[in-house]
């Protein structure tokens, strides 16, 4: 798991298309200490397992389900990614939730500047719309932002410089496709809440249409 606080942008070396997947390979500096073989790590908000570890990159394995779903199968070598190390028992949670499961991919429509920051617009498919939350919480290549404006189809983020200079936002064009991960507390609620109002479902369970309406929602 991750809070989408990215530690470092890191470069891809190597990326080797095979029939069942890919393998990665990612120059990075800040992120190798105290990085071990079998530890997850989330490159461009995927989250990815270290196969590998040299004194200047790591590998990963990429399989045929992450290619599909995510941007890896538009990348190119030299480009730049995200990384994000798991998080630590006791740390501090700057950003949400963030699984490293990507959802879909969307594309960005809009990017203005706002003083040393962007304010930016992203696409979205429309199977991800009932996740959109006005102020919610939406991973963008790895990176835990803010939804400031919401439409059927969109939505925009306002992204402060730190954040805007320290990932790899600055380099997007309008049309360039990202990875997008929507809170996952909203994926839990919807699944409870089909699973209380289904026929069938437990005698016991309090997650009913009535419930909810007694409860002011």
């Amino acid at each position: 798991m991750f809070t989408g606080i990215i530690e470092e942008t890191g470069f891809i070396r190597d990326l080797s298309i095979l029939s069942e997947g890919a393998t990665l390979t990612v120059a990075a500096k800040n992120i190798l200490p105290g990085l071990n073989v079998g530890d997850s790590i989330s490159v461009n908000g995927v989250c990815l397992t270290a196969t590998q570890i040299g004194s200047n990159h790591f590998l990963c394995d990429i399989s045929a389900e992450t290619l599909q779903r995510s941007t890896f199968r538009h990348a190119k070598v030299s480009g730049r990614v995200n990384l994000e190390r798991s998080i630590l028992v006791g740390g501090r949670l700057g950003g949400h939730f963030v699984l490293g499961h990507v959802d879909d991919v969307g594309k960005l429509s809009a990017k203005e500047s706002s003083g040393a920051g962007s304010v930016m617009s992203f696409d979205f498919p429309q199977r991800l719309a009932r996740y959109m939350v006005h102020k919610g919480s939406v991973a963008i290549n790895g990176i835990s932002l803010t939804i400031s404006s919401l439409g059927m189809q969109s939505f925009e983020v306002a992204v402060i410089p730190h954040t805007f200079q320290s990932t790899n936002l600055s380099e997007l064009r309008i049309g360039d496709p990202v990875n997008l991960e929507v809170d996952i507390l909203g994926k839990y609620f919807e699944r409870f809440f089909q699973l209380g109002v289904s026929q069938g479902a437990s005698a016991e369970s309090k997650l009913t249409l009535e419930y909810l309406k007694r409860q002011g929602f």
